[in-house]
């Protein structure tokens, strides 16, 4: 696994206890980088930072292609993978977005059910199809 794959196993780990726990993910980044048991990367930080201050705006994206899904009825893993992605997708650009968005299956295929990898390709799929009229 890349470094920037750990990275975002990483991100959605925060992300997703975040979710669990109703805390904030800077919280539980915070908590995270005190404890000497984990190792938190840059690209970590960023991507957990750049989900926390865009996580309105990235919930109405997916809501946009999530096809009758309501984000709170998504699996909490889901959900979380989704954000993540439209987080790299639209708002940090500094990756393909082929990669971004196989590294999403990825994490689905191995972190969610079976129709998981499928789903997320669809919405990410999707919401990369619009990208341009979104972020105008």
């Amino acid at each position: 696994m890349s470094t920037r794959s750990k990275a975002r196993k990483a991100a959605l780990d925060i992300l997703y206890e975040s979710d669990i726990r109703n805390l904030s993910p800077m919280d539980i980044l915070r908590d995270r980088e005190s404890d000497i048991e984990f190792v938190i990367r840059d690209f970590t930080k960023q991507l957990v930072l750049g989900v926390a201050q865009n996580r309105e705006r990235i919930d109405e994206i997916i809501l946009m292609r999530a096809k009758g899904w309501a984000i709170d009825r998504m699996p909490v893993v889901d959900r979380n993978i989704l954000r993540l992605a439209v987080q790299e997708l639209l708002f940090d650009k500094s990756t393909p977005h082929s990669v971004v968005i196989d590294e999403a299956v990825e994490l689905a295929k191995s972190l969610s059910t079976d129709d998981s990898s499928e789903y997320v390709n669809g919405v990410l799929g999707a919401i990369y199809e619009v990208k341009d009229d979104i972020t105008h």
